[in-house]
């Protein structure tokens, strides 16, 4: 039985994973760089115009943003609480720059930048800190504010997706040390479409369709 070498028809995981091995930067697949510029924008977005509404607010403590629609989702109640500026600043001002960082991380990618191991592991530590946050955000809305913000709501969501791509991709490509079951499975779901194999005909055995059709006639 002849068996199937899983990076074999993927040439581009392979030379990422050489150069790799080899110490050499690490480049990415253009559905993950643009995963990362599309979420980080919709950070940016997010961030923006809570931002404006806070700003809007300070001006008029009567103003009430659009995005208060009930006492559940109202971005104005979670707006003037304590958990709106923990480190002193409100937190839509720490999205503004780090999200910025992840688009011009995805556009980077896109324009053909590779970058090093400890690039990547710094990427992932990042999104991880942003996973952590709003988890902790998430729990104070919901359980401490008793409100929600569809605004905050759209930066978890991106940041979320961000976490686990670049973990998917560090870990398919050896940055992020895994489980061989793992890295193998993770090599087989991809963020971009691999090239079709090229089939050795001295290697790969009787094709099962012909010896399907051959036994039908």
């Amino acid at each position: 039985m002849a068996t199937v070498d899983v990076r074999g028809g993927v040439p581009g995981q392979r030379r990422e994973e050489a150069s790799r091995e080899a110490g050499g930067p690490v480049g990415a697949g253009r559905a993950l760089a643009w995963l990362l510029v599309v979420t980080g924008a919709a950070g940016v977005l997010a961030g923006w115009v809570i931002t404006l509404d806070k700003f809007l607010l300070l001006e008029d403590p009567g103003f009430t943003p659009g995005c208060s629609l009930n006492p559940v989702v109202s971005c104005g109640s979670v707006m003037k609480s304590e958990q709106a500026a923990v480190f002193g600043f409100p937190n839509p001002m720490l999205g503004l720059v780090t999200y910025a960082v992840v688009v011009a991380i995805g556009a980077g990618l896109l324009a053909g930048a590779r970058y090093r191991g400890w690039f990547w592991l710094g990427l992932n530590a990042g999104t991880l800190f942003g996973v952590g946050f709003c988890t902790w955000l998430m729990h104070q809305s919901l359980y401490e504010i008793n409100a929600l913000c569809l605004w905050c709501c759209l930066a978890w969501v991106a940041t979320l997706l961000m976490f686990w791509s670049v973990t998917a991709h560090n870990m398919r490509t050896g940055v992020l040390p895994a489980p061989a079951g793992r890295a193998d499975l993770l090599r087989r779901v991809r963020l971009r479409p691999a090239p079709p194999a090229r089939r050795d005909h001295r290697d790969a055995g009787p094709d099962p369709v012909v010896g399907l059709l051959d036994e039908l006639t």
